[in-house]
C-alpha cells in the first residue's frame, strides 16, 4: 500500500526538535548522506504568525478580525444582521500586516453580528466564508457570528471539572451518534437528536426502564466518545423539521458545535450553550466526554474556507503532479506537517478543552498526521486536562504524500508519548475480519485468532509469551504502555457486533449467537489497556446488517431503546462486566512491565481455548490471584486449576458475586468465559 521511502526513521515524529520549521526541514536518508524534505511543500516560503489570536478577539468596546492570508492582494470583512439572507450592514476593506496576516479594528460593540472575509488572489475575488478561527456561526455555517463567549455559560459552569483519571486504562469508553441516543419514540427524552438529549434525567423507555443518560450513568461506562459534534457540511440546519441523518466526518467549521443539534440553529449562542449544559450534565453523572475529531481532511475542497484564503496551503499535495493528496479517501487531506496547519490543530484542541471542558479527542484517521503533531496535541491538550484521553485510527484510507515513516501509525505508537491506537489485531482476532462479513474470530469459531486475541490481552506491547509471527496483523509489539492502546470489537464502521456474527455464523442459534457476544466483550473489558464499546451492543444493537450507515435513516441508526427490555440478561451481564473491571486493577494496569511480571498464560494445546492469570495482588488488587478462561469452541472443556480453592466469580454464563468454590478441575461451557479468584 505505501510507497518505499528512503528515510531514516529516526529523525521523524517524535525525534524532531520543536526549533525546525517544517516549511524547510530536511532529513538525512539512509544512502549516500543524500538529504530529502519531510514532504513536498510548494509554500515553503510562506511566512508563519506566532500571535495567538487569529479570528475574532470580542470586548464591548472594540472588535478585532485577524485573517492569516500570504497570497491575499486585497481581504474584505462583511458584516450582516443575520446568518442567512440579503442584510448586509457594510463592508471595510482590511489592513495587511506582518506575517501574511490582515486586520480589521470595528470600534464599538459588535456582539451578535454575523460576519464573512473574502480575500483577493491573483487578481480575482474568491468567494467569501466564514473565517476558519470562527467560533460561532449561523445557520448552515456559512457566517462567523461575534460572540461573547463569557457570558455564554450554563448556571454552574464555573464548577465544572473534567473527569479525573489516575491513569488511562482506567477509562472505559462508549461510543455514541448524538442522535442515535434520542431521537427514537420510546426514549422517553424530549430533545430528541439534540445535545440537550443527554442532558436529561429521568427518562424510560415503554417498560419502564432507564434510558439516555440514566443508563450510561447506570451501565457504568466512564466516558462517552461523540462522533463529529462540531459544525459539518451534510445536514441542512435550516430544515429542522426534515429527519436528516449523517456521521459528521466532513467538517465545515471545526471550533463551533453542529448546528442540526442544538434547538435553535439560526442562532450562535444557542449551540454553544446546550453543548456546554450537555458536558456538565455528563460531568455531573461522573461521565467524561470525548470529542470525534477529523482534523484530517475538510468536507469541502476547493470551497473550504481553508482554500478560499490560502489556496492549497492547507492540504498536500503530490510533488510529481501538483494533485492533492488523498489518504482520507474524501478528495483532500490536510498538511499537519506545516506550520500553520498545526497551529490550527494545535488551537482548535487547547480551545475545545479550554472553553468547553471536554475530556479528550479521538483522531479520525490519525496517520494522515505526522507524529511530532500528535505528540504537541498531547502536550498542550494535558498542560490544560491532565486526564485527557488522546487516541486515533493509527492507519490511512490511502497512500499520502507524507512519508510513511513519519505517520502517526499504529506500528508508530511506540514513538509518540501518551498516543493510543486502535487495535485492529484484537478486532478482527475476536470476530473475524470487518473486510469480510463471512470471517470467523476466536469468539466466533475460528482455530486460529487465538494468539490475536492474546496479543490484545497483553495491550499490544513486548511478552515473552506472545509468538508474533502468529498475530494477524501486527508482527511485532507496537505499545510501550498499555495506555497507548484501545481494545475493541466494534464500532460506528461496518457492522455491529450481532449483525457481524450473525452474518459470519448463520448456523448459529440465536442462543449461541449471546455466548459468542458475551464472549467478545468480555475479551475486552478484561484485557489490559483501554476498552472501548459501541453503544447500543450492551442492549444487541442492530442495524439490520448494514454495513456503513454514515447517511442511512434512524430507523437504522437509532437505538431502540426497548432492546433493553428484550435483552434484559445481556444488559445486565455487560454491567456487571464493567462493575468488575472497575472494581480490579489487576485488569487495568498501568505499565507494560507490570504486565509482564504479573499477566502469565497457562500453556495449552488447543486453539480455541485461552488461560491467563493475574498473579501476586497485580497492581495492589484485592484479589492475590485471578484466573481467566476463554473457551472460543463450541465443546465443553475440562480444565485443570492451580492447587488450592478457586472462587468462580464468572462461570457458565452467570456472575455469582462471591462465586462458588471450586478447586481441582472445572468443566468450562462452549463459547464463554469464566473468571476465578484466588485470596
Amino acid at each position: 500500500m505505501y510507497k518505499n521511502m528512503l528515510l531514516l526513521i529516526l529523525f521523524c515524529g517524535a525525534a524532531l526538535t520543536p526549533e525546525l520549521n517544517l516549511f524547510s526541514q530536511e532529513l538525512i536518508s539512509g544512502e549516500n548522506g543524500k538529504k530529502t524534505s519531510l514532504a513536498w511543500n510548494p509554500y515553503a516560503d510562506y511566512p508563519v504568525y506566532s500571535g495567538n489570536d487569529l479570528g475574532i478577539t470580542w470586548s464591548p468596546q472594540s472588535t478585532l478580525l485577524k485573517v492569516w492570508s500570504p497570497p491575499a492582494q486585497e481581504m474584505k470583512l462583511r458584516l450582516y444582521r443575520s446568518g442567512s439572507g440579503d442584510n448586509l450592514i457594510r463592508e471595510i476593506a482590511c489592513t495587511r500586516e506582518p506575517d501574511g496576516v490582515w486586520s480589521a479594528l470595528l470600534m464599538g460593540d459588535f456582539r451578535n453580528t454575523y460576519y464573512t472575509v473574502q480575500a483577493k488572489i491573483d487578481g480575482r475575488w474568491m468567494e467569501e466564508c466564514a473565517d476558519p478561527y470562527a467560533r460561532a456561526t449561523g445557520v448552515n455555517g456559512k457566517r462567523g457570528e461575534i460572540v461573547d463567549l463569557a457570558s455564554i455559560r450554563p448556571p454552574g459552569w464555573e464548577n465544572d471539572r473534567p473527569v479525573p483519571l489516575k491513569n488511562p486504562t482506567d477509562a472505559i469508553l462508549y461510543e455514541l451518534h448524538i442522535r442515535d441516543l434520542s431521537v427514537a419514540p420510546n426514549s422517553g427524552i424530549r430533545n430528541k437528536g439534540k445535545f440537550l438529549g443527554l442532558t436529561e434525567t429521568g427518562t424510560r423507555n415503554s417498560h419502564g426502564q432507564s434510558t439516555g443518560l440514566d443508563h450510561m450513568a447506570w451501565l457504568g461506562i466512564t466516558h462517552v466518545h461523540l462522533l463529529p459534534a462540531f459544525d459539518y457540511c451534510s445536514v441542512d440546519e435550516s430544515k429542522p423539521e426534515v429527519p436528516q441523518f449523517n456521521w459528521g466526518y466532513d467538517p465545515l467549521n471545526y471550533n463551533v458545535p453542529e448546528g442540526s443539534y442544538s434547538t435553535d440553529a439560526t442562532e450562535g449562542a444557542t449551540r454553544i450553550s446546550e453543548f456546554k449544559q450537555m458536558v456538565q450534565a455528563l460531568h455531573q453523572k461522573g461521565i467524561g466526554v470525548v470529542m470525534d475529531v477529523v482534523y484530517n481532511h475538510t468536507g469541502l475542497t476547493h470551497n473550504s474556507n481553508f482554500d478560499q484564503l490560502v489556496p492549497g496551503y492547507y492540504y498536500r499535495q503530490w510533488e510529481k503532479d501538483g494533485k492533492y493528496g488523498n489518504a482520507s479517501a474524501c478528495g483532500n487531506e490536510t498538511a499537519s506537517d506545516r506550520a500553520m496547519v498545526r497551529k490550527f490543530i494545535l488551537e482548535s484542541v487547547t480551545y475545545w478543552a479550554r472553553e468547553y471542558h471536554v475530556d479528550g479527542f479521538r483522531f479520525d484517521l490519525m496517520a494522515i498526521h505526522d507524529m511530532e503533531t500528535m505528540n504537541q496535541v498531547v502536550a498542550a491538550v494535558r498542560a490544560i486536562n491532565p486526564s485527557a484521553l488522546i487516541y486515533g485510527e493509527g492507519w490511512t484510507a490511502g497512500d499520502s504524500p507524507l512519508p510513511e515513516p513519519c505517520r502517526a501509525l499504529k506500528k508508530h505508537a511506540l514513538k509518540m508519548d501518551g498516543v493510543a491506537v486502535f487495535s485492529d489485531d484484537i478486532r478482527d482476532g475476536i470476530k473475524g475480519s470487518v473486510f469480510d462479513e463471512k470471517s470467523t474470530g476466536f469468539a466466533s469459531g475460528s482455530k486460529d485468532q487465538s494468539e490475536s486475541v492474546k496479543f490484545g490481552i497483553v495491550a499490544a506491547g513486548e511478552h515473552s509469551q506472545i509468538d508474533y509471527a502468529k498475530v494477524n496483523y501486527s508482527k511485532a509489539p507496537y505499545t510501550k504502555s498499555p495506555a497507548e492502546v484501545v481494545n475493541y470489537v466494534s464500532c460506528h464502521d461496518n457492522q455491529t457486533l450481532y449483525d457481524k456474527l450473525k452474518s459470519s455464523r448463520p448456523d448459529a442459534t440465536e442462543e449461541e449467537l449471546i455466548r459468542m457476544h458475551k464472549l467478545a466483550n468480555t475479551i475486552v473489558l478484561t484485557s489490559q489497556g483501554i476498552p472501548f464499546l459501541h453503544a447500543g451492543v450492551e442492549m444487541k444493537r442492530t442495524k439490520h446488517g448494514v454495513h456503513n450507515s454514515y447517511n442511512k435513516p434512524d430507523s437504522v441508526n437509532q437505538i431502540d431503546w426497548d432492546w433493553k427490555y428484550e435483552n434484559k440478561e445481556l444488559t445486565e451481564y455487560y454491567q456487571s462486566l464493567i462493575s468488575l473491571r472497575k472494581a480490579h486493577p489487576a485488569f487495568r494496569m498501568p505499565a507494560a512491565e507490570m504486565i509482564r511480571k504479573n499477566l502469565v498464560f497457562q500453556s495449552v494445546d488447543d486453539p480455541q481455548l485461552i488461560i491467563y492469570r493475574l498473579k501476586d495482588h497485580a497492581n495492589q488488587d484485592p484479589w492475590k490471584e485471578i484466573m481467566v478462561i476463554f473457551n472460543g469452541s463450541e465443546s465443553e472443556k475440562e480444565v485443570s486449576l492451580p492447587a488450592g480453592n478457586w472462587n468462580a466469580v464468572l462461570h457458565h454464563y452467570h456472575f455469582s458475586g462471591e462465586g462458588k468454590t471450586v478447586s481441582g478441575t472445572l468443566q468450562v461451557a462452549p463459547v464463554s468465559a469464566t473468571i476465578l479468584y484466588q485470596n
